[in-house]
């Protein structure tokens, strides 16, 4: 697609009015105070941690907030107090969340970095770099799915220009003419880094051309020429053209932070050039041209600032501390009670992947907000086939994305915060290493960052493990990595029913999920499934075969192998009882305590690495919970501390099969180690 270079060029480009340029200027001094009042107080000791000062770049957030909508959304970065500020934010409570208190925006949860107000559909301020542009292409895919009319604005720095979130989401937004503002805040730093000596190519606007994104580089300083830019790129998104990419030059008159210790990097004659185009003198004087601004005015909005900043830092003040009582409670929305009953499978017979099928197949019908993003998904099925058939019936519910899993869990997460639930396929689990940004610093974190009132309803599902000769970086199972980190749901199905259930599960949840297939089950055998729509409660284990002398607790791949050591093991008169999770966070230690305290001795077998894997967590809850029940150490069985290879005899080497569980229970039975 060509870009017209002089697309912003045009004689009826709208300006700000008289009473809109006053208003701006009201914005940028409240900002302005605001910002100063802050830092004053990180000084004086009065606030702790951590804050970003916005002075110098008051003008980006008044003109660009100014000319949007109050439907139009905006995602900000970790200076973003004054972009909360012009969307209309309370300065009361955005002082007592940087205070910590409970009356603030996230109940003192999230702090400078994490102000969100989604009556204001101000999406969240982010403290990692780059993340407004992976976040807003869900936002922006949300509005153009539902038809809002909505524009949205995913700000970030000249720092994050030169992350792959901005080349991927540009890319994306551009094939899907996402309603998009890309708006770079270039105020020639990051941290200590001058832009000049990390950006190629002469400009970041100048990128935009490669992907098709027209762009213009603006005055930052100067709050009207801000306002004429983004007004026209917005007239664009809503028209349903595309994305547009701005880069405002301006400058960051203050550290990266308010911490006194940085040493300096910038000379006096650099900040004193930097300092001498004013976005405030700037407002003010073109006012004062249009005769639409006294000096008396002036001292009336400037008092007006102050007094608004004071009652603030009083507000804050005069808050409570948080209820420690309620921390838990903001991790993760309520899971759904367990069903009444569940289905009996029945005599139909489908694999392990037609299960997963069906269960999305079913829960798109049931709910329009389901949607799936994933390389090579609609036309083709995915890598594995799961998704076969669901493009047709679908249509653009099923998208095909480019190979950006940045851009694609990004996406997902953003259009879950918009009311959607996003599944993403990952081609091959392994590749979930490019999402873990957007899945374990976005996902599992937002609702906690923004004080336990959001939702995150988004699945990320896929093949992992080994079996198919697919060798080390397409073979590990890494389920421990998941389970350890607060906020997600980790579902692991060993078989057919518990796929379909569980995946009913994950995409009526409201909160991340991780749900793992073992690629070793799609090519099993078909199993009885009830073709009705059911749902397996999560964070309820099952027991697959009672037992009275020992039990085995496998996941995965690993449940049928420990079901045919437990026959095996049957006919020596040893009676094994065979536990599978299901759900490996949260994890059902109730059942698993129970079934130990019955048998006396424990194995826990899983496919991935014994290292670090979730046999030790199992482990040391039994230790701590049933150990005068037990009559022998608890033992566990993973895969070796080896990549997976690629020979079919070692790659069987490295994982646990049904003789090495029986070696085991047997060892722990006669009390050998």
């Amino acid at each position: 697609m060509h870009v017209k270079p002089d697309l912003f060029a045009r004689d009826n480009a709208p300006q700000p009015t008289a009473a809109q340029l006053r208003d701006m200027l009201r914005v940028m001094l409240l900002i302005r105070h605001f910002e100063e009042r802050v830092h004053a107080l990180y000084q004086e000791g009065g606030l702790k941690g951590t804050a970003h000062s916005s002075v110098g770049q008051e003008a980006i957030a008044a003109g660009a907030c100014a000319a949007l909508e109050p439907k139009d959304f905006i995602l900000s970065h970790h200076r973003g107090h004054g972009h909360c500020i012009a969307k209309g934010a309370s300065v009361d409570r955005m002082m007592a969340e940087l205070m910590g208190k409970a009356d603030g925006y996230c109940g003192g949860y999230g702090g400078s970095m994490h102000i969100a107000d989604f009556d204001l559909n101000i999406l969240g301020a982010n403290g990692i770099v780059g993340a407004a542009m992976g976040l807003g292409l869900g936002a922006g895919l949300a509005a153009q799915m539902g038809k809002t009319g909505q524009v949205g604005i995913a700000f970030f720095g000249d720092g994050a220009a030169n992350e792959g979130i901005f080349h991927e989401a540009m890319n994306m937004a551009s094939l899907l003419k996402l309603p998009l503002i890309f708006f770079c805040e270039n105020n020639q730093y990051a941290l200590s880094t001058r832009s000049a000596d990390a950006t190629a190519g002469g400009s970041i606007a100048a990128r935009g051309a490669g992907y098709g994104i027209p762009s213009q580089v603006i005055d930052g300083n100067d709050a009207a020429a801000v306002y004429t830019a983004v007004m026209m790129a917005k007239d664009r998104a809503r028209a349903g053209d595309g994305p547009t990419l701005l880069e405002a030059i301006t400058f960051r008159w203050d550290d990266h932070n308010m911490r006194p210790s940085w040493p300096r990097y910038r000379t006096d004659e650099e900040e004193a050039k930097g300092k001498s185009s004013d976005p405030i003198t700037n407002g003010t004087v073109a006012l004062q041209k249009l005769k639409a601004l006294t000096e008396a005015e002036y001292k009336v909005l400037v008092n007006e600032a102050k007094a608004a900043i004071d009652e603030a830092v009083a507000f804050g003040k005069a808050s409570p501390e948080p209820d420690v009582s309620k921390l838990d409670q903001a991790v993760m929305s309520p899971l759904a009670p367990p069903p009444a009953s569940l289905p009996a499978p029945g005599a139909r017979l489908l694999s392990y992947g037609e299960a997963i099928n069906e269960a999305m197949a079913q829960e798109m019908q049931r709910d329009p907000h389901v949607f799936m993003m994933g390389e090579d998904i609609a036309k083709m099925g995915g890598v594995f086939g799961v998704t076969r058939g669901l493009g047709e019936a679908f249509g653009s519910r099923v998208m095909d994305t480019p190979i950006s899993e940045q851009a694609i869990a990004g996406a997902a997460v953003g259009a879950a915060l918009s009311g959607y639930r996003p599944i993403v396929e990952i081609q091959i689990f392994d590749f979930v290493t490019l999402m873990m940004d957007m899945i374990v610093n976005q996902a599992a974190k937002l609702r906690f960052m923004l004080g336990g009132k959001v939702k995150v309803p988004v699945v990320f599902r896929g093949p992992q493990g080994g079996g198919v000769r697919l060798a080390a970086q397409h073979s590990q199972s890494l389920e421990a990595w998941f389970a350890h980190v607060p906020g997600l749901v980790v579902l692991a199905p060993s078989n057919p029913y518990d796929a379909k259930g569980l995946m009913a599960a994950a995409i009526r949840d409201d909160n991340p999920c991780i749900f793992l297939e073992t690629k070793t089950l799609y090519l099993g055998k078909g199993a009885p499934v009830p073709e009705e729509s059911y749902v397996i409660p999560i964070g309820v284990a099952d027991i697959k075969r009672a037992g009275t002398d020992v039990t085995v607790i496998a996941t995965l791949a690993m449940v049928d192998r420990a079901l045919q050591a437990a026959d095996e093991l049957a006919k020596d008169g040893i009676s094994v009882e065979v536990l599978d999770p299901r759900t490996l966070r949260p994890l059902d230690m109730d059942t698993i305590i129970a079934s130990v305290k019955k048998t006396s001795r424990c194995l826990v077998v899983h496919e991935a690495w014994r290292t670090g894997g979730l046999g030790a967590e199992i482990a040391a809850e039994i230790n701590e919970r049933a150990f005068d029940w037990l009559d022998a150490p608890v033992t566990r069985l993973g895969g070796r501390d080896v990549p997976t290879p690629f020979n079919a005899n070692l790659e069987r080497a490295v994982v646990p099969s049904a003789k090495d569980i029986i070696s085991a229970v047997r060892a722990l039975m006669t009390g050998a180690r």
